[in-house]
């Protein structure tokens, strides 16, 4: 196959720091180049991916992050660019719907954010002669009606993730400075319990800063150490070293990368069962999930959980392999329907495995 991929116009791929969608692109772009296929990569010009790419991008503009213009005008240069592929997978919003998408050739988009009722409209559009691919059970659930081909979570490249001793006393948040994420919370779970908290957040736009300075910063003490945005070798690093990782987020989050780059430092999660944590996070093996105000009690429960457990789950159930896998399975079930480039039924989400679902493609419901 030629697969065209399209990751959005703010971020490079790979990222540098912050960026779990351009973090996934990445992964499939190698991925799909060591399976023996052509690939093709829309992506920002400072990109080091090692895809080869489409000619004529722009640099990345992360001050432009969510802005219709520059996601529009990305999405235009993209799709002039993917005129000789097989089969185009699109990682943006608006592209799904650009009138320039070659014809003859098939779209798969990922949805990669909150199912709300205005995104929901946008896929709901999109699923006419789309095939759409959510990240977890739960995040499809937030619009029912929307046409989800198949439930393919993400994956993780664990040759590049060490794993850590677990031994260095503190407990330790990943992730964005903002509400949702849960970065409150994990202070004054730490607090709570009394074990150091080291946190390091991305904090770059005017709403991050001023919740930093608004309310996360008048609670640090002597107990907690900001270490602000880092990258992957630190992180795995500050992961790995940590009796367990916080993730108490307050939002329904469609897929944690964070939880499953811990689990792959060997580090237990604890955390709120909220958006796809069920989905990742097996509880009493792999961490806890509870109610924010109980999570204090399980914090020295989960230090003593097995950490080759917690590797182990994510070599089964969330490798690179595997993602690449189900979406390659995805890809050619879509290629034996042209001429027409139909769009297979949706699968009853239940509780299916991205892998049965892939197999559910073959013979699809009536």
């Amino acid at each position: 196959m030629r697969i065209g991929l399209i990751a959005g116009p703010w971020i490079p791929v790979p990222p540098v720091a912050y960026g779990g969608i351009e973090r996934v692109v990445d992964c499939l772009a190698r991925g799909f180049l060591e399976a023996g296929h052509d690939v093709v990569l829309a992506a920002p010009s400072d990109s080091q991916c090692r895809a080869p790419r489409v000619p004529g991008m722009r640099t990345s503009e992360p001050a432009d992050i969510g802005s219709t213009l520059s996601e529009l005008s990305h999405v235009i240069r993209a799709y002039e660019g993917m005129q000789d592929v097989d089969i185009i997978h699109d990682h943006t919003l608006a592209g799904p719907l650009c009138r320039l998408r070659p014809p003859g050739v098939p779209v798969v988009t990922t949805i990669h954010g909150l199912l709300t009722p205005s995104t929901a409209d946008v896929y709901r559009a999109a699923g006419a002669n789309t095939s759409i691919v959510a990240i977890s059970r739960d995040q499809a659930s937030h619009a029912p009606d929307v046409h989800v081909t198949e439930v393919i979570h993400h994956g993780i490249e664990l040759s590049a993730v060490p794993v850590g001793t677990g031994r260095g006393g503190y407990l330790c948040f990943v992730g964005r400075m903002c509400p949702d994420k849960g970065v409150l919370e994990a202070i004054q779970l730490a607090q709570k319990t009394g074990i150091p908290l080291k946190i390091a957040a991305k904090m770059r736009e005017t709403d991050e800063i001023r919740y930093f300075q608004d309310v996360i910063k008048p609670l640090l003490g002597s107990n907690e150490e900001f270490v602000g945005e880092i990258g992957d070798a630190e992180k795995y690093e500050l992961m790995g070293e940590a009796m367990a990782f916080l993730n108490p987020i307050q939002w329904a989050e469609p897929f944690g990368l964070v939880m499953i780059e811990s689990l792959a430092t060997g580090t237990p999660v604890v955390g709120t069962p909220i958006g796809s944590a069920p989905e990742i996070v097996e509880h009493g093996r792999t961490g806890y999930l509870a109610a924010t105000d109980e999570l204090a009690d399980l914090v020295p429960a989960a230090a003593g959980l097995s950490r080759a457990a917690c590797r182990a789950s994510i070599e089964k159930r969330f490798s690179a392999d595997r993602m690449v896998a189900d979406h390659l399975r995805l890809f050619a079930s879509l290629l034996e329907e042209k001429p027409d480039v139909g769009v297979p039924a949706a699968v009853d989400l239940g509780q299916n495995r991205p892998g049965e679902l892939a197999a559910l493609l073959r013979n699809p419901p009536q």
